[in-house]
């Protein structure tokens, strides 16, 4: 028996969206590509990652050794964004070397999971009655959730997309116990990467258990396999998937702190699924026991894990203001640009209009639930931009039906509802409406500029924070600085070197046994800002101190120093 020609035709393209946009990608950017120098920070010290466990570090050993105080830096990271470019190195690396692996690697790996995704919205939309093929269309455009797929992102954000679509998966149609346990496997394994998405899940799990207080179809059984599977999910995570971080008292990331509470939260899951299985209940009694056992889980979460309220509190005010304020996907909506704005929020915004109206139209559970996802994503949106990732994923089922429902009123109409749901047109009317200024300076993290620094024997860098974090993978020296918010010591002592007056400087370079120093002319700009008489202002008005030796020219990029020997 042949399968329906929905059945082959959408994962078909998928999969052709997957491979031609990732190739249009990987051409675009090859000059940086060919040379690893990969599109973002974490992308970088990700792979140097992958490098030093296929080295012989241990699996649960994530600490950069090569990064900030001795003996390094225990890393918030998880293992699990490591298994597929990893493997993929180790398969390759008899065949193309080292770095041959390692490209393959960057390019495979996120046109991978970018099919995955592809193949998730599709059947989201499939499960709401939206157009498939058109909806794989409309998400294989979504900026800026594309930005997350763009060969080179190894970077766990991507993975996080693809397990946050296979929970809003299991949350649709008829409730199984398959179901209830994906969505737990879904958000455990989420959570052991990092917990950017901790309030999405939080508002999935939430919907699985409404929909058991309105049983909804299936929902008792999904509710029960949700219940018993996500205890036992997270002790084996602990087991598992336990970092060389698990002691750190912090709340940013799969620590034992958060863990614990989390842990203790899932266990009173099981009750609730067990509350109305013996005996029929009515949705006033099981909205009762949500209430308490959500306020009981709520009690455990603040008791246990009380620094979850604040998960970057530990980092050092100056660095907060200086560098955490500035992180791009971590500025509030209403704080960045307006280009930047309309880029991000755009699509979004028009999607989740489009997912109301069909909600309110249809009456259907499952458009409330994604319309409460998009909800929720848009309003981590206003505090943090990179709520719009997974909102610009969630409306493709929504757009895709504006769009069919505007093939009937004319091809003006048609063409309008096209151009509101093509995500990469966003940035483009972003830029063309508020043009940005153009930024001076020559790119400190190119390829060449890292070449400059690789050439130099091993020895400790001092340099700015994304300087850093490209160093660390890109040349063999110890860096005492990269933008990590655990590092609070070596990014601290950066960033006094460029603050202080010049013998101060000297002090901290000679304490931290530093040998060269490098920084971008922009750099040295934002230090100024700060301390209009510290070293960094003197440095852009070409006063250089004697205890910092030029080893390249002015011109060039970035500018290096090595320390000179004491007399």
């Amino acid at each position: 028996m042949s399968l329906p020609r929905e059945a082959w035709r959408a994962p078909l393209v998928a999969l052709l969206l997957a491979v031609g946009l990732s190739a249009v990608w990987m051409l675009r950017g090859w000059h940086d590509l060919a040379a690893l120098r990969l599109p973002d920070t974490d992308d970088m010290v990700r792979l140097q990652q992958a490098r030093d466990w296929l080295g012989g570090q241990g699996f649960a050993d994530l600490a950069q050794h090569r990064l900030g105080p001795p003996p390094g830096l225990e890393m918030h990271w998880s293992r699990l964004p490591d298994l597929v470019p990893a493997a993929l190195i180790l398969l390759l690396t008899p065949l193309l070397g080292s770095h041959g692996a390692e490209l393959v690697a960057v390019i495979v790996s996120p046109a991978l999971l970018f099919l995955a995704v592809l193949l998730l919205i599709g059947s989201i939309a499939r499960r709401l009655g939206a157009p498939v093929i058109t909806a794989t269309l409309v998400a294989a455009l979504a900026y800026p959730a594309t930005s997350l797929f763009l060969p080179g992102r190894i970077d766990h954000h991507a993975l996080q997309m693809v397990l946050l679509l296979l929970l809003v998966r299991a949350l649709l149609g008829t409730g199984t116990l398959g179901a209830g346990i994906v969505a737990a496997l879904a958000i455990t394994a989420s959570l052991s990467i990092g917990l950017e998405t901790l309030p999405l899940l939080a508002v999935g799990g939430a919907a699985l258990v409404l929909l058991w207080v309105a049983d909804a179809p299936g929902s008792r059984v999904r509710l029960l396999g949700f219940g018993i599977a996500l205890p036992l999910a997270l002790a084996g995570a602990s087991v598992l998937l336990r970092t060389s971080g698990w002691p750190v008292s912090a709340c940013d990331g799969f620590t034992g702190l958060f863990w614990r509470a989390a842990q203790a939260a899932s266990l009173i899951l099981p009750a609730l699924a067990l509350f109305d299985l013996s005996a029929p209940r009515s949705p006033r009694a099981r909205l009762l026991a949500t209430v308490l056992v959500g306020a009981a889980a709520l009690a455990a979460v603040l008791l246990l894990a009380p620094q979850c309220l604040h998960p970057y509190g530990a980092v050092d005010p100056l660095l907060a203001r200086l560098w955490l304020a500035g992180v791009g996907e971590a500025q509030p909506l209403f704080g960045t640009t307006p280009a930047n704005a309309v880029a991000y929020a755009g699509l979004a915004m028009i999607g989740f209009a489009a997912t109301l109206v069909i909600a309110l139209k249809r009456r259907e559970t499952g458009w409330w639930v994604v319309a409460a996802l998009i909800l929720a994503a848009l309003a981590i949106t206003c505090f943090q931009l990179r709520g719009a990732y997974a909102a610009a994923l969630l409306v493709a089922p929504a757009l895709t039906v504006t769009i069919a429902t505007a093939r009937a009123r004319g091809t003006l109409v048609l063409a309008a509802a096209w151009i509101v749901s093509t995500g990469i047109l966003y940035p483009i009317a972003g830029t063309a409406l508020f043009p940005p200024k153009p930024e001076p300076g020559a790119n400190c993290t190119a390829p060449e500029s890292l070449a400059n620094l690789a050439a130099l024997p091993p020895g400790h860098l001092l340099a700015p924070l994304d300087i850093g974090a490209y160093a660390l993978a890109a040349t063999p020296h110890h860096v005492l600085a990269a933008p990590y918010h655990r590092n609070n010591r070596g990014n601290r002592a950066m960033t006094d070197f460029f603050l202080g007056q010049p013998t101060q400087s000297e002090a901290i370079a000679r304490a931290w046994g530093i040998d060269y120093v490098a920084f971008c002319d922009g750099d040295l700009d934002r230090f100024a800002r700060v301390a209009p008489h510290g070293l960094a202002e003197q440095l852009r008005a070409g006063a250089v101190p004697d205890w910092l030796v030029p080893v390249n020219p002015d011109s060039a990029a970035p500018r290096i120093y090595r320390l000179a020997s004491r007399h």
